[in-house]
């Protein structure tokens, strides 16, 4: 199976959230059958609390990124962290897909996105802010395949 990256969300008094719970469960659940898969957990401020909740579920091989504070930086760095790899399992919310995808592309990142459903308390407002992000990192990917 290949390596698993779980992009981190916002996290609340050192805890995950259930939005990045549900994420995290996804990735218990892919990684049932493979327990030697390494799983990537990624965020500035986040990975902490969700290598601790994977860890607590048993989950044997995880690694922290703990610099990343973007989508592309979720992706840059744990492909740095675990350079052999040629194609990644990435773990985000359904909301969140495209624009894992948008930036795999643009940074010739071989994925496969797995999404945890958005629970329904935050379902409108992640909706409404990705109505926003995903326009923007279009944005800025076209403008840096532009000027390079």
């Amino acid at each position: 199976m290949n390596p698993i990256l779980v992009l981190g969300s916002r996290v609340e008094d050192g805890q995950v959230t259930t939005l990045l719970a549900t994420r995290l469960d996804k990735a218990i659940e892919l990684v049932s059958q493979h327990p030697e898969t390494p799983i990537v957990v990624s965020g500035k401020g986040e990975s902490g609390p969700m290598a601790q909740y994977l860890r607590a579920r048993g989950v044997r091989k995880v690694i922290e990124e703990d610099a990343a504070t973007s989508t592309n930086e979720n992706l840059e760095n744990a492909q740095a962290l675990l350079p052999k790899t040629t194609r990644w399992t990435v773990v985000s919310s359904d909301f969140h897909a495209w624009r894992t995808y948008l930036w795999a592309w643009h940074l010739g990142i071989r994925i496969t996105v797995v999404t945890a459903k958005t629970p329904l308390p935050a379902r409108l407002r992640m909706l409404a802010r990705e109505c926003v992000a995903l326009p923007h990192s279009t944005t800025r990917v076209l403008w840096r395949k532009l000027v390079s």
